[in-house]
């Protein structure tokens, strides 16, 4: 074996002494290798030209496995360095598109796909995705804009209102000049202008029990940003009817929450969280009791966060814990829930 080695040593560093390209050494090794495995396989057992390249052909087949592993993986490392470069300024030559990815959209997801926990397996997980927004208010412009930027493949929109002058102070996908534009077609124009290798499906109607079930059904994911408690309920039963994970979040003044609801996979719903509204005064409206501007912003970027996990499997998500944030004090929590006995959504 250690003849092998030393060999294979020779080849490389004579080749470099002499100026050869590294493909050429590559292919000189890789020879060498090819010819040992063949000896292993011709040559009967005991002979010495096999006791002295190893005794057998599966420790070289391996090796010739792993290093081809180790050179794709660079290659494609050094592939998306590349097109990170060209995003910050640097110009390379156009390159043809490869796998499910056009150049552009090698260039825009680099830094996700050189995540170790998304990698090019999770982007592609992301553009098949379909993920439903119900709300193009304070958490719904967050976490539209971030979906549509880390690439999730359909993304629709349902909502009635139009853009207010009022809602600028915190909803950030619209724009002054939209004011009076249903919101659902403001937010189709910010995500295609942000994004134009997406697919944005607009509904401008408010969810209703007559088409919740099948607008649900077509979907992989809900994130509900709603800010009514008629809508959150309609939404948790449908979502549980349907098996389809709902991540939702609230908000009231300084301090917004936010959870993973997926009783398919044991985690309780909504309802088994909030078995009772609560009494309006205790929950004052953004227009009653006000609400800090970036904090749909905070919230509405978990919800994407959280999208983005239950997509491509990363890490570990909010199901079955129930996270507070309080901007006033700067203050985190976290609640661990669980199903509650006798729910008339889940239960059973």
């Amino acid at each position: 074996m250690m003849l092998v080695l030393a060999l294979a040593a020779l080849i490389w560093g004579g080749g470099w002494a002499l100026g050869a390209p590294r493909s050429v050494r590559a292919v000189l090794v890789g020879l060498l290798l090819l010819a040992v495995i063949v000896m292993q396989l011709t040559l009967p057992d005991g002979h010495p030209i096999r006791d002295a390249t190893g005794g057998g052909a599966a420790l070289w087949v391996s090796l010739i496995i792993g290093s081809f592993c180790v050179y794709g993986y660079g290659f494609l490392l050094s592939r998306l360095r590349r097109r990170a470069r060209v995003s910050e300024g640097e110009t390379v030559e156009a390159e043809p598109q490869v796998g499910p990815f056009s150049d552009g959209e090698l260039q825009r997801y680099a830094r996700h796909i050189v995540l170790r926990e998304i990698g090019g397996a999770g982007q592609k997980a992301l553009k098949d995705a379909r993920v439903l927004v119900i709300g193009a208010g304070g958490l719904g412009a967050p976490a539209l804009q971030y979906l549509a930027a880390a690439g999730v493949g359909t993304i629709g929109v349902i909502d009635d209102d139009e853009v207010d002058n009022s809602n600028l102070q915190r909803q950030v996908i619209h724009t002054f000049e939209r004011i009076g534009m249903p919101k659902v077609q403001s937010a189709q124009r910010a995500l295609e202008a942000l994004n134009p290798d997406i697919t944005v499906q607009p509904y401008q109607r408010r969810l209703t029990p007559e088409i919740a079930t099948d607008l649900v059904a077509d979907y992989d994911l809900v994130l509900d940003g709603t800010d009514n408690f008629d809508t959150r309920y309609l939404v948790n039963e449908v979502c549980t009817k349907v098996g389809v994970p709902l991540i939702a979040a609230a908000l009231t003044q300084w301090e917004g929450q936010i959870s993973v609801y997926d009783p398919k996979h044991g985690t309780p719903c909504y309802q088994c969280v909030f078995p009772e509204r609560p009494d309006p005064s205790l929950v004052p409206s953004c227009a009653e009791g006000g609400v800090l501007g970036p904090l749909p912003g905070v919230v509405g970027s978990m919800m994407a966060v959280e999208a983005v996990k239950a997509i491509t499997g990363a890490g570990e998500g909010l199901r079955g814990r129930l996270l507070i944030y309080d901007a006033l004090y700067a203050e985190t929590r976290i609640i661990t829930v669980k199903p509650r006995e006798g729910c008339p959504i889940c239960a059973g």
